[in-house]
């Protein structure tokens, strides 16, 4: 999700009301050589590339994927699931769908209301959120957990950042003890400052857990503020030298324009980066790789693939 207040407020009203989504993904905001290392380090993850799902907010958590299609696209390995707060047991039915069916799963909390928050208590309700729902979760399928789908703006400090995720990593170490994925700030955007954060530049304040991983988001409208600038490909580098396993968690066609989102994609993905595709289904708009859509009919129960879905799928 992207720093936009509007698209917040009609989600709001939708969740309040009919328990459907209507704005998801994604509005952006303006103001090289392979890494051997990181490529064997998320092997032992189980990841390949893939696509997101965003499930909560059609048919009442409880939509049709569409597993038979998705298995005929051989290049999809992992899905990055979205979980909503108060759809544990809908996420549930989530994750053994997709480990029965053979997908690696990174489970991603999710809360709409506070994408782009700097607030350490939005991180830390997530970190809790894990910390009371993960054995239910995970009595399901093993997954990887992606703490919390973007938070801080682009506004955070790598001082704060490191130190936020400091402490709500430490929460969720109570229970799981395997890599988290973590977004970096300014709604995955921000690369410098979650470099600096791996790093702890200049004594400053470092991210301490040893087995976590930077993911990046990537749209049109990805912009990199700590270089008063759009996101591009030297960015990629920029990350890869905290010296942490990288990934992009999202990357698409929509939203803003600026930054050249298929070249750093494949730039991404020659590194030996797990990329993974916004979105198989569940976005608002028109990244979604099969039709209908569930924002355009959330009991569908076949489907077929889109337009967008080769441009997505190119990038696999």
């Amino acid at each position: 999700m992207k720093n936009n207040n509007a698209a917040i407020m009609v989600l709001a009203t939708a969740l309040l009301c009919t328990g459907l989504f209507t704005s998801c993904k994604k509005t952006a905001t303006p103001a090289a050589g392979e890494n051997t290392t990181q490529r064997s380090v998320l092997a032992t993850n189980g990841f390949g590339n893939g696509v997101n799902l965003q499930p909560s907010y059609y048919n009442g958590g409880n939509p049709n994927f569409g597993w038979s299609l998705m298995k005929q696209q051989t290049k999809i390995k992992t899905v990055r699931i979205e979980i909503e707060p108060g759809y544990v047991t809908q996420a549930k039915s989530w994750i053994s769908q997709a480990r029965s069916n053979g997908y690696a799963v990174i489970a991603t909390y999710h809360n709409a209301s506070v994408l782009g928050s700097d607030n350490t208590n939005d991180l830390n309700a997530a970190a809790n959120w894990w910390v009371s729902n993960y054995a239910t979760l995970a009595s399901a399928g093993s997954f990887t957990i992606n703490l919390m789908n973007e938070w801080g703006s682009h506004n955070l400090t790598a001082n704060a950042y490191a130190s936020a995720y400091n402490t709500a990593m430490q929460t969720v170490r109570r229970v799981y003890s395997g890599a988290i994925i973590i977004d970096v700030p300014g709604w995955g955007q921000e690369t410098a400052i979650a470099a600096a954060a791996a790093k702890g530049y200049n004594g400053g304040t470092k991210i301490s857990d040893g087995n976590y991983i930077l993911s990046a988001h990537i749209y049109p409208g990805s912009w990199n503020q700590a270089k008063n600038r759009y996101v591009n490909t030297s960015d990629i580098d920029d990350l890869a030298s905290a010296g942490k396993p990288c990934m992009l968690g999202e990357f698409g066609n929509s939203g803003g324009s600026g930054a050249d989102w298929s070249a750093i994609v494949d730039y991404a993905r020659n590194k030996g980066w797990t990329v993974l595709a916004w979105a198989w289904n569940g976005d608002g708009g028109s990244m979604n790789m099969v039709t209908p859509s569930w924002a355009s009919n959330g009991g569908a129960t076949s489907f077929s693939l889109s337009s967008y879905f080769n441009v997505a799928y190119a990038k696999l």
